[in-house]
């Protein structure tokens, strides 16, 4: 019988937690090691609940408000307080420094281009 998220999360007790044994259902083939939970798994199952409303109401604060029966600083603060907790997905990483190099061996780009793309991935990495 599988247990659902909340159940976990309440077994936990706010402790992190380390899933070791993932089973695929419809194939039985089980992978074993160290995965971390995605991040939103990681977050308490109120809060998931609340994420999960605003989604519905499509981000919608004054719904939110209406449907948590709380006010606008209510709402926004509680917003803020995951978006401390949740991580920004980088949607356009900088090039690797090897790509970078390969670029301006074939003439691609500039050295001055390169300094600039290289100088960026530098950032990101910090």
């Amino acid at each position: 019988m599988a247990l659902e998220w909340q159940e976990l999360t309440r077994l936990a007790g706010g402790r992190p937690m380390v899933v070791e044994r993932i089973r695929l259902a419809d194939s039985g083939v089980a992978i074993e090691g160290s995965f971390q939970l995605p991040m939103l798994a990681r977050l308490s199952a109120e809060d998931q609940v609340f994420l999960a409303a605003f989604v519905r109401c499509h981000g919608s604060i004054k719904q939110m408000e209406q449907y948590f029966g709380v006010s606008y600083p209510t709402i926004k603060g509680r917003l803020n307080r995951l978006a401390t907790q949740l991580e920004f997905v980088e949607i356009d990483p900088a090039p690797a420094r090897s790509d970078v190099l390969a670029q301006l061996e074939r003439g691609e780009i500039s050295a001055a281009e390169a300094v600039t793309m290289l100088k960026e991935g530098e950032r990101d990495e910090q």
